[in-house]
């Protein structure tokens, strides 16, 4: 799976707060420092925050917040959004609408606008490029955005994100990556991985194969 670590963290006096925040559960990348490392590591955690702590810190980093959207949708597989990215919930929801109307609008500009630079994208073979310049993402755009990715933009709902520590959100096994770039900020669309997007698709037909050869239940 392929991932990014976040440009941007919290200010480093909420840093406690936010690894905390994910019920100790990391990532491979978010791993904590062995015991005897780190002095304050047994003091952190026996003062946990709370994922309401780390929506206060995500708030006091925002002019405009929605209360009550981010309290009620914080949590999505891997944890709370606030704690694992540093922003709200509310943040993710409005990039995430944005890149279902620019790929359903068929404009190609539209959905440039929401990429953040440089995009790392993985091609079908595995092949990692990262694309710093703007151009260079027009030049192979139709590569990148072949109707399967486009597909899957169209249909990204918040409820099927999950969130790496410190990572950002992801879709299908990591085919698309929303990364946060400063602390209560918009996410931006940094990583394309067709490859991710092609496990997925087998996955879902594999699935959706087993369920058609398996009886009716009557129980």
């Amino acid at each position: 799976m392929i991932h990014r670590s976040l440009s941007v963290l919290l200010a480093a006096g909420a840093l406690a707060f936010v690894g905390a925040c994910a019920d100790g559960e990391r990532t491979e990348a978010g791993e904590s420092l062995p015991a005897g490392e780190d002095p304050d590591a047994e003091e952190r955690a026996a003062t946990a925050a709370r994922p309401e702590d780390c929506l206060l810190l995500v708030w006091s980093d925002q002019d405009e917040r929605d209360v009550d959207f981010d309290r009620a949708n914080d949590f999505v597989d891997g944890g709370a959004i606030s704690c694992a990215t540093g922003t709200s919930p509310s943040q993710f929801e409005a990039a995430i609408a944005a890149l279902r109307a620019a790929a359903g609008s068929g404009d190609k500009a539209r959905l440039l606008e929401q990429l953040g630079l440089p995009l790392l994208y993985v091609n079908a073979d595995g092949e990692r490029r990262e694309i710093a310049d703007r151009a260079e993402v027009e030049a192979v755009f139709d590569e990148i955005f072949d109707p399967d990715m486009l597909a899957l933009l169209q249909q990204l709902d918040l409820k099927r994100m999950s969130v790496a520590q410190d990572q950002g959100g992801y879709f299908e096994l990591g085919a698309l990556w929303l990364v946060v770039e400063r602390g209560g900020g918009r996410p931006r669309l940094m990583t394309v991985n067709r490859q991710a997007l092609g496990e997925a698709l087998a996955a879902a037909r594999d699935k959706a194969s087993r369920n058609r050869a398996s009886p009716p239940s009557f129980d």
